[in-house]
């Protein structure tokens, strides 16, 4: 216990009548250093103004920017074994699921809900990072199964926005074992004829990018997102050589043909309700912004 910040700071403040000031009241743009304010940059999509870098977004709030506030239902999370392998390393592993869900309001990694885009029902599956860095564990591949099934059973297509740095170590096999299980949910979509639609955010590595998250039927970026299996020094390492500036980033995949798109996040929702209108052979609604497919439009 420090005394003097834990004891002295807090009588004093009390004694003079300052107010403690949040810690995230300003926000720094990991490009350019520009401070802004939390609320200008939440009523902004958590995109910086200036700079336009993508800021990770919470994933209630992307819910909230496709359908609505409050215009869509929440799906259930599914109830599994918590601490399967009973799994300790610097800390207990119920203990850190205990702090995601104290930090994040959730119960785990994956957030589902079934709304209206321009008018089609859909599905959207989100990855909150802030719960254990958005990792893929038994609980979330659960969720994103159900999502699956339910998208099935409506008959709409479903759009996944992967964060996440990989498999969850702390239910090892039993984490690995999500990837083949999620595809398999990923096949049975497209048996049913629905289209699947992956937007990668930043990051996106890991088991995560192994799986479901590079099997959709189209594939759109966030600009400046980091998406990829091998962390960049672990590949610099094994090749021996220097990697590109932009290695791994939205941009450099576009380049190569990894994905289809990189679309600013203000532009997603008319971008993913023309697609998903185009895929479904229904008639696009006039008022929607036409799709981005250039990283340069994109990105202005």
């Amino acid at each position: 216990m420090n005394w003097l910040t834990n004891y002295v700071r807090p009588r004093i403040n009390s004694m003079l009548g300052r107010r403690e000031v949040p810690e995230n009241l300003w926000i720094k743009c990991p490009e350019t250093g520009e401070m802004v304010f939390h609320k200008d940059l939440e009523e902004n999509l958590w995109v910086i103004p200036v700079s336009g870098y993508h800021m990770k977004m919470p994933a209630m709030a992307r819910l909230n920017q496709l359908f609505g506030e409050g215009n869509y239902e929440l799906l259930p999370q599914p109830k599994v074994v918590q601490d399967p392998l009973k799994f300790r390393d610097s800390k207990k592993y119920t203990d850190r699921l205990r702090d995601g869900r104290t930090k994040t309001d959730l119960e785990d990694t994956i957030v589902a809900g079934v709304g209206e885009l321009h008018g089609l029902k859909m599905v959207a599956v989100i990855h909150e990072f802030e719960f254990m860095a958005g990792s893929l564990g038994t609980a979330a591949g659960e969720a994103i199964i159900q999502a699956f099934e339910r998208a099935i059973a409506e008959k709409c297509p479903l759009v996944m926005f992967p964060s996440s740095g990989g498999a969850r170590m702390q239910e090892g096999i039993l984490s690995l074992m999500q990837l083949p299980r999620t595809t398999v949910a990923v096949e049975m979509l497209k048996e049913a004829g629905l289209p699947y639609i992956v937007v990668l955010t930043n990051p996106t590595t890991g088991g995560v990018t192994a799986s479901y998250a590079m099997l959709g039927d189209i594939h759109i970026a966030e600009p400046g997102a980091v998406i990829g299996f091998a962390g960049r020094r672990v590949i610099e390492q094994t090749i021996r050589e220097k990697l590109p500036d932009d290695f791994q980033t939205s941009e450099y995949l576009y380049e190569h043909g990894m994905v289809d798109m990189v679309v600013h996040r203000h532009k997603l929702p008319d971008t993913l309700g023309r697609l998903l209108k185009m895929l479904m052979k229904l008639p696009a609604d006039a008022k929607m912004a036409p799709a981005e497919n250039t990283v340069e439009e994109a990105t202005a």
